[in-house]
C-alpha cells in the first residue's frame, strides 16, 4: 500500500475537496482519454468527447476578474476536435456556456471570455494573440507544438491520450486565476517575453 501526505495550510477544505475531486477526474480523463488510432468518425469523435471533458474541467477551475454570468466561447480557425465544444448545451460552474465559431478577424473576437484555437499560420497566431493582449481571456490552442505565443493551455493528442501544455507566462498576463491543481496537471511550460 502506498500513502502519500499532502500538506495544505491555509486552504479552505471546501477548495481542497472540490480541488481533489476535479484532479482525480481530470487525471482519469487524461490517462484514459482515447486518441484516434484509426481513419473515420469514431475515434476523432471520442477524442472530441474527451477534449471536451478535458476543456470543461479546465474551465470550471478558471476564475475572470469581471465574473460573467455566461462564458463566450469562441473557436477560431480549422479546429480539429472542437465539434464536442460546438454542439449542445455546455455548462462549467453552474455557469452557461455560449460556443460559436468566427472568422480570425472578427470584431468579436475581443468580446470572447475563452478562445478555442485550431490550426492557423504562424502569422495568423499571432495576430490573434496581439489582439487579445491584455485582456481577460482564457486561451486553448489545438496545435501549438512550442506552447509559447499566446495560448494559456496547449492541448496534445498523442496514441491513447489527451494532455495539456500550460504556459504559466501568458497565465500570470492574463488577470484570470486558474486554481493550482490545473496548473499541476499539465506539463510545465514557462517561457520568456
Amino acid at each position: 500500500m502506498i500513502r502519500i501526505t499532502l500538506s495544505f495550510a491555509g486552504i479552505p477544505s471546501w477548495l481542497l475537496a472540490r480541488g481533489c475531486a476535479f484532479g482525480v477526474a481530470l487525471a482519469c480523463v487524461l490517462c484514459t482519454a482515447p486518441a484516434p488510432r484509426a481513419s473515420g468518425a469514431e475515434p476523432l469523435t471520442r477524442t472530441s468527447a474527451a477534449i471536451t471533458q478535458v476543456v470543461l474541467g479546465i474551465l470550471s477551475y478558471a476564475r475572470w476578474p469581471n465574473d460573467p454570468p455566461e462564458l463566450r466561447f469562441c473557436v477560431l480557425a480549422d479546429a480539429a476536435y472542437a465539434n464536442g465544444l460546438l454542439t449542445g448545451t455546455l455548462q462549467s460552474a453552474n455557469r452557461p456556456i455560449r460556443a460559436q465559431r468566427i472568422a480570425i478577424e472578427s470584431e468579436a473576437l475581443t468580446t470572447c471570455h475563452v478562445v478555442y484555437v485550431g490550426r492557423t499560420s504562424t502569422v495568423d497566431h499571432r495576430r490573434i494573440f496581439a489582439r487579445l493582449a491584455g485582456l481577460p481571456v482564457l486561451s486553448i490552442s489545438e496545435d501549438d507544438p512550442s506552447c509559447s505565443v499566446g495560448s494559456m493551455f496547449c492541448l496534445r493528442v498523442e496514441e491513447a491520450q489527451v494532455s495539456f501544455q500550460v504556459n504559466l507566462d501568458q497565465i500570470a498576463r492574463s488577470g484570470l486565476r486558474i486554481h493550482p491543481n490545473v496548473l499541476r496537471l499539465g506539463q510545465r511550460r514557462s517561457v520568456s517575453p
